[in-house]
């Protein structure tokens, strides 16, 4: 079993933007994040404890301008936390190991695929291509990314 986890050393690591979006609650900019168009196989994990957080095959173009789920990939890597901040009252999605921000799920998502769309950062995440995932570690998740 993998050990996903939070360390220092990775945590320095990360870019001033996604510190601030997974470190700070922070949110990219619509359109610009680097896995919005992406339409690659394989899985996004968390940027921070590798984590595998959702699939390739469950995401879809919601038109919001951020990468978009209909669900995780494995529901116990996602904590899902009350948000009232900006005025809002909102859904956080964190990551349970790595306790990376990550965006939102909202109740407007696909109606056939269970009608939640999460939200995501793209820095928040990592790809992982289908075909480097045995190599990386995830090879027993390769059944769970429909080509």
């Amino acid at each position: 079993m993998p050990r996903y986890e939070r360390r220092a050393e990775i945590i320095t690591a990360l870019s001033p933007e996604q510190y601030r979006i997974t470190q700070e609650n922070g949110t990219e900019r619509p359109w610009t994040g680097e896995y919005n168009n992406n339409k690659r196989a394989g899985i996004y994990v968390d940027i921070v404890s590798g984590e595998p957080l959702f699939a390739s095959c469950d995401k879809y173009e919601s038109g919001c301008g951020w990468p978009s789920f209909t669900k995780p990939l494995i529901r116990d890597h996602i904590i899902k936390n009350s948000d009232t901040s900006h005025g809002m009252i909102r859904t956080e999605v964190r990551s349970r190991h790595g306790d990376s921000h990550l965006g939102h799920v909202f109740p407007d998502g696909p109606q056939d695929r269970g009608g939640l769309r999460y939200c995501i950062n793209s820095a928040a995440l990592r790809f992982i291509p289908l075909e480097e995932m045995e190599a990386e570690g995830y090879g027993d998740l390769m059944d769970q990314v429909e080509t």
